[in-house]
Parts: structure tokens; C-alpha cells; sequence
């Protein structure tokens, strides 16, 4: 049979609908609502930059204006609606999942046996036992309060002292959790005192885990290839999500069909059975224009996002300064259901002001003053939610105008 086609148009508005790009903005950002969201998501993407915000309460603004940061601490530190752990990188994720994270907790153990071992200095597995039994004893450590006496080196996570590694190996395993972050350092504690015990519940047996996986991620990634339903949670083998597509394809649970890219390109996909009906039954996305974090879900696997918009995105954080092509940490701009370009801004909250110093159009992408003026509202929004009262736009941060 010949296989059906998902129109580049229909594709964009699906996955952006399925991450709450594809309507207006609206909801209290917080509690049920904001919980809710996380959960459509699948999981929100932690990291420390804050040039104007992280990227965590960046991803979360960019779908409710209303939201601000301390409701997801309630969230997580109060309610343990949530919990951090890592997926791709590390994440906030709906703590009813908790379950399913055993098997990668199992997993991690094993394969981070050898390659600790070669990454980090020795001793760490020594401080095992000391650390638990003094958190057991005394309540919730940072890694300040562990290791005295320990060599502290100035370098990256190979440089981490004993008990540090060790905190992370007993993080990593599932014997200690997040119980919350000061100034973005992590606290820990023991698991069964942060999961609620609801949550605490035997592991899925591994065939109940690759099927939750595997559904899962298609649902909200609206269309995906066996290596991007691996990749979504990065918690099932590329091997096993094949064999389930296989299976779940000969009875009927999914469909094959070819994906639409930007150049006009098909890409052999898997979808739910009536997703050209569940797509054509979507409304375009608004005209606003949203500032989004470069960890974006939308954007998290770039070449996906290159596909389906035609827009190449790296970030430069670590690129020397004189070979950027853009800047530090540039923000990617959606405008409906088309990527326009990217902003340079960085907040100075002793200032309390958002500096803009460069935006660069996407080609054939014209800066009329309708899209100037939404571009400035959105900038406008942002500086507030940046906790600055004003925008500043350097003289030359039009380019390639």
C-alpha cells in the first residue's frame, strides 16, 4: 500500500501543539495547571545559564505567561508533584513516573561502574557508606557539606572530589533524590523521604517499561522514528524501541507514513492511526511570538527541528568567542508556526534592563513593523518576567537587514 503523507504544514502544527506551542498562551501557571503542563511535556530540561533566565522557567513561560519560578519549587520541594532526574540531560519529570527511572537507575549502576572508574579520581565508592549514614543521621547534605579535607579542584565534573562523585553516583542510582536546590546547588536526601510513597512502587516489569516508553513518546512527539522514540525519555535501547515499533505496527497500534520536511523531503515515520485526522483537526497556531529557551523540547533534538523548520541551531556557549557565528546563548524566535531567527538578549537585573544586541532574520523572513511590534511585545514580557523593567536595544541589533 502506498503510504499516506503528512504535509509539512500539518506536521509543524502537529508538534507544536503537542508542546504547547500551538495556542495562545493561557492558565495560572501554577499548581494543577502547571503540574498538568509538565506532564504533557513529558519532562522539562534543567540547566544553570541564566543570561535572562533558566531554561527550565524559560521553557515554562514561553506556554504560560503567567507562570514564575517559585511554583515550580512548590511543585517540587513542597508538593513532590515532580522530581529531578535525568532523561537526555537532566530533567524535572512528573513524579508518578517514578517507577519507570528504576530500570535506568539499575541500568546506570552498571554501565557507570566502568566509566567512573576511568573518568574521576579513586576513593569515592569509599565514601558510600559514610555519606548515607550521615544523611540517615542528620538530615540533607550539599556537596559543601561533604568531603572535608578532600582535594577540590577548579576544573568540570572530572574534577569532582570523592564525596561530590559519590553524591552523584548515589543520585544517579536511585539510593538519594533532589529534595531541592539552594542557589541552584542540589540538596539530597534519601529517596523514600523525598518520593512519595505512592510513587515508591515496584519497577515495571521490562516489556511493560518499553511499551510505556515507546507509546509514550510518540504521543507527544505526534510522529517519530524508532531512534527519536529511544531518544525522547533516553531510557529504552534504539534496538528494543525497532522491535517494538515492529510488533505495535503488525497489530495495528501504529501507523507508517512519510513526513513532510521543510526542502519538501519525505521521512518514513511512525504515527498513531489517526493522526493526519487528529492534525487536520488543529487550528494554526496564534501569530504571537515567543522568545524560547535553546533546551526547548521543541528544539532539544536539533536535526528534528531542522527538518521540520529549515532552521540550523547550535548553541556556542562553548565556541570561542571569535569564531561564534551569533553569541554566547542565543535565543531561538517562533512566530506561529515558523522559526524567524534569533535574538541576542541577556538581562542586567542591577541594571533592570534586557539588553538586545543582535537579531538575525531567518532568509526570506521580512522585519515589517507589524513583526517588529510583536517582536518588541514579546522582548517587553520577557523583561518583566526577567525582573527588568525596561528593554534596551543597541544601535546595530537589526542584523542582516
Amino acid at each position: 500500500m502506498t503510504r499516506q503523507t503528512l504535509s509539512n504544514t500539518l506536521a509543524r502544527r502537529l508538534f507544536l501543539h503537542r508542546h504547547e506551542l500551538g495556542t495562545t498562551p493561557s492558565g495560572t501557571g501554577k499548581g494543577a495547571d502547571l503540574a498538568g503542563l509538565i506532564d504533557r511535556l513529558g519532562f522539562v530540561q534543567v540547566d544553570s545559564i541564566r543570561t535572562v533566565a533558566r531554561a527550565h522557567d524559560l521553557i515554562l513561560f514561553s506556554r504560560r505567561t503567567n507562570y514564575r519560578p517559585p511554583a515550580l519549587k512548590r511543585l517540587l520541594e513542597k508538593d513532590r508533584a515532580l522530581f529531578e532526574h535525568w532523561t537526555h540531560d537532566a530533567s524535572i519529570i512528573p513524579a508518578p513516573l517514578f517507577p519507570h527511572w528504576q530500570h535506568r537507575f539499575d541500568r546506570d549502576s552498571d554501565r557507570l561502574k566502568l566509566g567512573w572508574k576511568r573518568w574521576f579520581r579513586d576513593g569515592y565508592e569509599a565514601q558510600f557508606d559514610t555519606i548515607l549514614a550521615r544523611i540517615q543521621n542528620f538530615g540533607p547534605v550539599t556537596c559543601s557539606d561533604v568531603g572535608q579535607g578532600e582535594a577540590r579542584g577548579k576544573g568540570g565534573w572530572w574534577d569532582w572530589h570523592p564525596s561530590k562523585t559519590a553524591l552523584e553516583w548515589l543520585w544517579r542510582t536511585g539510593v538519594l533524590s533532589i529534595t531541592g536546590r539552594d542557589n541552584f546547588q542540589k540538596i539530597y536526601d534519601l529517596t523514600e523521604r523525598v518520593i512519595p510513597a505512592a510513587h515508591l512502587t515496584p519497577k515495571p516489569d521490562i516489556a511493560k517499561h518499553i511499551d510505556w516508553a515507546c507509546i509514550a513518546a510518540l504521543d507527544r512527539l505526534g510522529f517519530a522514528t524508532a531512534t527519536e522514540l529511544s531518544a525522547f525519555w533516553a531510557s529504552v535501547p534504539i534496538a528494543a524501541a525497532r522491535d517494538w515499533c515492529s510488533g505495535a505496527l503488525k497489530s495495528g497500534r501504529i501507523i507508517e507514513l512519510d513526513i513532510e520536511a521543510a526542502d519538501g523531503t519525505l521521512r518514513p515515520s511512525f504515527a498513531l492511526p489517526d493522526v493526519i485526522q487528529s492534525a487536520n483537526n488543529l487550528p494554526p497556531a496564534p501569530r504571537r511570538i515567543r522568545i524560547l529557551s535553546p533546551f526547548d523540547p521543541a528544539l532539544r533534538d536539533r536535526a528534528r527541528a531542522e527538518r521540520l523548520f529549515g532552521f540550523f541551531y547550535r548553541i556556542e556557549v562553548f565556541v570561542p568567542q571569535a569564531k561564534r557565528q551569533y553569541g554566547y546563548y542565543v535565543f531561538p524566535v517562533l512566530e506561529g508556526e515558523e522559526i524567524i531567527g534569533r535574538i541576542d538578549t541577556k538581562a542586567f537585573r542591577d541594571e533592570a534592563t534586557l539588553r538586545v544586541t543582535g537579531f538575525w532574520p531567518e532568509q526570506g523572513v521580512a522585519m515589517g513593523k507589524g513583526r517588529l511590534a510583536r517582536l518588541e511585545d514579546a522582548l517587553e514580557k520577557l523583561a518583566q518576567f526577567a525582573e527588568c523593567d525596561r528593554v534596551a536595544f543597541s544601535s546595530d541589533w537589526q542584523r542582516g537587514r
